[in-house]
């Protein structure tokens, strides 16, 4: 059983954490990752309560997007808000996942977490470009619980 202390190194958050503030450069929209030990519930489910606990639905646009891990279940959801999810749909979120998943499969954590950051960091610019003023709406940190 991996724990939430044990599932990144410093250094792997640190470069996760990079990679939110990269992708976020070009879009004024917000991409967080939260990390749990287990989810007793449907893990998409629960990645939208998270998403509503950590306030990912106030940003101004909908434009967040939340990496949901839960270690002990071995899973892991993408949850976007409304804003997003409306110019991407289903599709792109199996692409991601499945991005994440590949990466995941090979005990690759946070490169899979990169990847995925990447691809939905990529899409929201597409459709919520960085507009001089922009602010970051959110804490880029890795969130536990």
């Amino acid at each position: 059983m991996t724990y939430i202390e044990d599932f990144l190194t410093q250094n792997e958050e640190q470069e996760i954490i990079e990679a939110i503030r990269r992708a976020e450069l070009k879009t004024s929209g917000e991409i967080r990752v939260h990390i749990e030990q287990k989810c007793d519930t449907d893990v998409l489910d629960h990645a939208k309560e998270v998403f509503h606990f950590l306030k990912m639905d106030n940003t101004k646009l909908q434009n967040g997007v939340l990496f949901y891990v839960a270690l002990d279940n071995k899973q892991f959801a993408i949850y976007g808000d409304k804003g997003i999810h409306d110019h991407v749909g289903d599709p792109f979120w199996t692409l991601v996942k499945n991005a994440v998943a590949i990466q995941f499969q090979k005990g690759n954590y946070k490169q899979g977490l990169i990847d995925g950051i990447n691809k939905a960091g990529t899409e929201l610019a597409k459709f919520f470009p960085w507009i001089h003023g922009d602010s970051n709406e959110l804490d880029n940190s890795i969130s536990k619980g």
